[in-house]
């Protein structure tokens, strides 16, 4: 099956390269430590005896930051030292400045392919690997085996997508999930489908996700807040103005607020709208957006104060997002609305006290979504129709929103604790 996986990687390879090239030109900061990607990694000594050298493996920015309690908890053991790979560059440059003085190494991941994943592996040496998510890279699990080197799967998820391309094909997705010593469900479903693609059951547990534990900090008091807003532009003589936050936004999604704005201004509500896109690379498409409607906006990116009185806060900019969603009064989570699928996470925005309106499309945070509207803290809706009606509704009626406030606080307490639990069953088993 290995071989098989090898022959079909390099054709493959050269297919994918084209837009491989266009994203590292469009989003740059590819070129450093680009060697890495060629299993050219740094060349670590052997682990010191009873040391445990952990390779963590976290895609981009998104994980890299979720895996900071994880990377916490298991240094509190003296014996671990952590390596740490991500494979994006935004990814990359966040681990360094968040790890760089915790970690014994940060780096890029190698391509999955024979040569390049060996060269990595013999230099980095590890003890033990971890991947986060839905990452099942063939050759790093071979290599892993190939060495007697457990490898353990955490805040594994699934979704629709992933789910319907490993059900074509089962005996692969069944030997790659009996290769991990430990699988570590981020949800009871992610549980569900891991098992029915053939995870070993006596080696998978649903332990939460683990994005419940990055540290958010405490919701801001109203001064805190109001200082924000007025720094975005936010400020009003009369009344305090209302705040929607577009939280994430993938294409389309933006053109949804600014007619959800436009609507509510025309009820008699003074809207602002604070755009935070999921990729700061679409900003040059959202101005053009932007500079066709006849609100006063500003670009958060050139660099320039805010002017008083503003409508639109387009803030194109990459780590602000937890900050700048102290300023909402509601959060719609994008990616949520057709013709977007999967949906980002909602999780910041309940920690922080945000109430939450999400498309119908959550199919990534499905389990997470759930449980929000379940517990009060948020509400779908089905169309760009309804947003603007749940929007206006829920602008109007000021006890409802701080019920979803109080709903998302307590929701998002009573989910903490994932790192640490998986940390410690996971230092077991390597001691055993």
């Amino acid at each position: 099956m290995i071989w098989f996986y090898r022959l079909l990687y390099l054709p493959g390879l050269l297919i994918a390269l084209p837009y491989y090239i266009l994203r590292m030109w469009r989003r740059g900061g590819y070129r450093k430590s680009f060697q890495h990607r060629f299993g050219r990694f740094h060349k670590l000594s052997a682990v010191a005896a009873g040391k445990q050298r952990i390779w963590l493996q976290a895609v981009s920015v998104g994980e890299v930051l979720a895996i900071g309690p994880l990377i916490q908890a298991l240094l509190q053991d003296s014996t671990v030292e952590i390596v740490l790979t991500t494979t994006t560059s935004t990814g990359y440059a966040e681990a360094r400045k968040r790890y760089g003085d915790i970690a014994l190494r940060i780096g890029i991941f190698p391509l999955d392919f024979w040569l390049f994943s060996r060269c990595a592996w013999q230099r980095i040496q590890p003890s033990a690997v971890i991947l986060t998510e839905s990452e099942l890279w063939p050759e790093h699990l071979h290599q892993a085996r190939k060495r007697g080197i457990p490898a353990f799967l955490v805040n594994a998820r699934i979704s629709d997508t992933s789910f319907r391309r490993y059900q074509k094909v089962p005996a692969l997705a069944r030997r790659m999930l009996k290769k991990f010593s430990a699988t570590y469900a981020a949800s009871e479903l992610d549980r569900t489908r891991l098992l029915e693609l053939g995870s070993p059951p006596e080696g998978i547990q649903s332990t939460g996700s683990i994005k419940f534990d990055v540290s958010i900090g405490a919701r801001a008091s109203d001064s805190e807040r109001e200082t924000l807003r007025a720094s975005l532009g936010f400020q009003a003589e009369n009344q305090r103005p209302f705040v929607l936050l577009g939280s994430s936004t993938w294409p389309g999604e933006e053109a949804a607020l600014l007619e959800t704005q436009r609507t509510m201004i025309a009820s008699g509500i003074d809207c602002r709208l604070l755009l935070v896109p999921r990729h700061a690379e679409r900003a040059a498409e959202i101005v053009a957006l932007l500079a066709a409607q006849e609100l006063s906006w500003h670009q958060r990116s050139m660099g320039l104060a805010a002017p008083t009185g503003l409508r639109i806060h387009l803030a194109d900019t990459t780590g602000e997002l937890t900050q700048l969603t102290q300023a909402a009064d509601l959060a719609f989570i994008g990616k949520s609305l057709a013709p977007n699928t999967g949906g980002q996470t909602p999780i910041e925005a309940a920690g922080l006290g945000i109430p939450i309106l999400m498309g119908p499309h959550m199919n990534n945070f499905r389990d997470v979504a759930r449980s929000l509207v379940r517990a009060g803290a948020a509400k779908h809706v089905q169309t760009s129709t309804e947003l603007r009606q749940k929007t206006r509704q829920l602008a109007q009626d000021k006890a409802q929103l701080a019920n979803m406030q109080a709903a998302g606080l307590r929701w998002h307490a009573s989910n903490r604790g994932s790192s640490q639990r998986i940390a410690q069953h996971l230092l077991a088993k390597l001691q055993s």
